[in-house]
């Protein structure tokens, strides 16, 4: 499975789980640690999202394809919260700081992601039973 993505291209994917660990985590982190009051639903929803991704985001460093839905997971969350969010905000004549890094956090998705790997293996291969 793994020989046919590219000693190269396994690295760059697991330099980008290693970002997802310290940046993400490292937010994360220190939120939980200095909250200065707990956090409502979907606040909590949101940080804890961000920990698990963190979290599994270390297993990428060790199984950097079989952790790969987490890069799709961070690639569609980013590209909706763009498009769903960050436009209708713009329009309104308003902005947000995490555009410019939800852009290029989708971009590095973009360019890691072993497109031929996921064609053979998502979408070429048949599907597991449903029975």
């Amino acid at each position: 499975m793994a020989e046919e993505v590219s000693i190269l291209r396994l690295y760059v994917l697991r330099a980008m789980y290693l970002l997802n660990c310290a940046l993400v985590g490292s937010g994360v982190v220190g939120q939980f640690i200095h909250r200065p009051e707990p956090w409502g639903p979907i606040s909590g929803v949101a940080f804890s999202f961000w920990a698990a991704l963190a979290g599994l985001s270390a297993l990428g460093l060790r199984y950097p394809l079989a952790m790969l839905p987490l890069i799709f997971m961070q690639l569609f969350y980013k590209t909706f919260w763009l498009l769903a969010v960050y436009i209708p905000l713009r329009e309104a004549g308003r902005s947000s700081d995490l555009a410019a890094g939800f852009l290029v956090a989708v971009v590095l998705d973009i360019i890691v992601i072993p497109w031929t790997y996921v064609l053979t293996h998502y979408v070429k291969k048949p599907g597991d039973r449903w029975r």
